[in-house]
């Protein structure tokens, strides 16, 4: 039986995105092309490989057999495949990452323009995803996490500022009208924009100075999830509602311009910046490759 790679491929794009047109952008190909692809492996195998709702598409149990026998087979392909790219003078390809809102917003800025000037036959997918994901899985290279959320078999590398800080402001027409708060505790008795994880659980105000550690759960006006709700907290901060709890890099501008204040900044708590990671179990894509050398010379430069 004559089965063509590209429907392969086109099988094995669509079951990972979950879909036609996620696998489309993902692949740089069309929503129809994957699945005239499809239906034609289909018809070749006798058998429903994927089961197609309106809102979803599900690999059927036969589906799910012949994509776990596929992935490993296609990822050493495209191993083989990029061999080939490692005798070019200058690499080429997609990089796909997998990265917080925060890393897109204040880590990549820096880097991106400077290594696609580099290396300007390389292209770059990122996607912005508060979950911890299988980068593989999820079609993607690499991924950035911040380091207690790395998996042990990853190799990771240092990205972006190694300390980092998060920060507590107000608008200075709020702290005129309710207080400037001395010591964390206060922060029960005032109104602060709180962030839900993907998970649900709530993120918790955490504060340290001196060997003391202080987690507070206030109340507040506003409840957004982390991710692309974030800026709106922000703003409401900025217009005055109440106390907002982010990235320092992310209220700097803000508080600069005078729109927020620092609130208890004595107390605002220190920690690691984050890393690209990439499992470290396959040969290493020129275009990732690439990517990591730049970060490396980049941060041995500074």
């Amino acid at each position: 039986m004559k089965i063509d790679l590209g429907d392969l491929s086109a099988f094995v794009a669509v079951a990972r995105a979950g879909g036609f047109r996620d696998a489309a952008r993902m692949t740089n190909g069309s929503a129809s092309g994957l699945s005239d692809a499809v239906r034609r492996l289909e018809t070749r195998l006798g058998v429903r490989l994927l089961n197609r709702t309106t809102r979803s598409v599900v690999p059927t149990e036969a589906g799910r057999s012949l994509l776990a026998r596929l992935e490993p087979v296609l990822n050493e392909v495209d191993s083989a495949l990029d061999v080939v790219n490692g005798f070019r003078d200058t690499p080429t390809g997609t990089l796909r990452l997998n990265v917080p809102l925060s890393a897109a917003r204040l880590v990549l800025p820096s880097i991106v323009p400077r290594f696609l000037a580099r290396y300007p036959e390389i292209r770059l997918e990122v996607t912005a995803d508060e979950n911890f994901v299988d980068v593989l899985a999820a079609g993607c290279d690499a991924g950035i996490r911040y380091e207690e959320r790395l998996e042990q078999d990853m190799i990771a590398v240092p990205i972006g500022p190694r300390m980092q800080r998060t920060a507590a402001a107000a608008s200075p027409d709020y702290l005129a009208r309710h207080g400037r708060p001395q010591h964390p505790s206060e922060l029960l008795g005032h109104s602060c924009m709180r962030a839900r994880f993907p998970s649900g659980a709530m993120a918790q105000y955490t504060f340290e100075r001196d060997g003391e550690t202080v987690h507070i759960d206030p109340n507040g006006p506003l409840q957004v999830q982390i991710g692309g709700a974030v800026d709106l907290a922000v703003e409401a901060a900025v217009a005055g509602l109440g106390i907002v709890y982010l990235f320092e890099d992310w209220l700097r501008p803000y508080i600069e311009r005078g729109a927020l204040e620092p609130v208890l900044e004595p107390w605002w708590p220190q920690f690691s910046g984050p890393f690209l990671y990439y499992p470290g179990r396959r040969l290493v894509p020129a275009p990732l490759r690439a990517f990591v050398d730049f970060i490396r010379n980049d941060a041995a430069s500074q």
